[in-house]
């Protein structure tokens, strides 16, 4: 990713927490010493969004003065259309590492299909921009970024150092633990994990129905190889996914039992 020892490196900076979000200052503070920093963010909350993108309606796009040193643009779009405008708008060309979050709360599992956080670096990806998306299981907004901060730091030093494919995706979640208790990192496959949800049903001063959803966290998986576990132990988890969906043996038996 290093093209010499006299070029920095661009790292654009997103999340979908909102640019005001703890999170995203503490992952500027981790790394910002390690290259050029840009952030293009979502002016507010954007949990849950997955891939969205801004289709009916205009995107605004504003400088942020909120981290010295650090050009910043808050954008009223998704996370995915931050990464976008970041490209085609800000940067006019392709940084060299994007990275995503820090997460308040965890996108283990089968949380990386809808978050917001994630499908930032995926849409990185797309664009032939590695990338990392970082969660810390600690949805608080006083939460400590001490542990995830440090872990970060490594992540990116690795991904400078050794650079690796240009469609990396890297799916980074922390434990909520103190420092000495952090086993360290350990390269996971994405558990079969997820919500069993459930629907509450009720009534607004109008008498009007609506639902609220909740749901309890449950993991199938038994595996000592999975993000799950892996979190659960104490590790930080490294998933590495990717966006081609394209289920391979599926493939190769539909061409071998269908008539075609």
């Amino acid at each position: 990713m290093r093209k010499s020892d006299m070029e920095e490196p661009i790292i654009l900076i997103t999340n979908d927490d909102g640019i005001t979000a703890p999170g995203i200052s503490n992952l500027i503070e981790a790394v910002k010493d390690l290259g050029k920093i840009v952030v293009v963010a979502p002016d507010k909350p954007q949990s849950g969004m997955g891939h969205a993108i801004t289709i009916g309606n205009p995107l605004r796009l504003y400088p942020a003065h909120l981290f010295e040193g650090i050009e910043a643009w808050q954008c009223s779009g998704t996370p995915v259309d931050c990464v976008k405008l970041a490209v085609d708008k800000v940067l006019h060309r392709k940084p060299d590492l994007c990275l995503s979050g820090i997460n308040h709360g965890s996108n283990h599992s089968i949380n990386v299909i809808y978050s917001g956080t994630m499908s930032a670096a995926v849409e990185a990806a797309i664009e032939s921009i590695p990338s990392v998306g970082f969660s810390l299981l600690d949805y608080s907004m006083e939460a400590d970024f001490a542990v995830a901060k440090k872990y970060a730091r490594i992540v990116v030093q690795n991904l400078l150092n050794n650079p690796l494919d240009k469609h990396l995706i890297l799916n980074v979640n922390i434990p909520r633990a103190d420092e000495e208790h952090i086993k360290g990192l350990r390269i996971c496959r994405q558990a079969y994990a997820k919500y069993e949800e459930d629907f509450i049903e009720r009534f607004d001063p109008n008498a009007r129905k609506y639902y609220w959803l909740t749901g309890k966290f449950v993991n199938f998986d038994e595996g000592t190889d999975t993000d799950v576990w892996a979190l659960e132990n104490n590790y930080v988890s490294v998933v590495p996914v990717q966006f081609d969906l394209t289920n391979y043996k599926l493939k190769d038996e539909l061409e071998k039992t269908w008539k075609l």
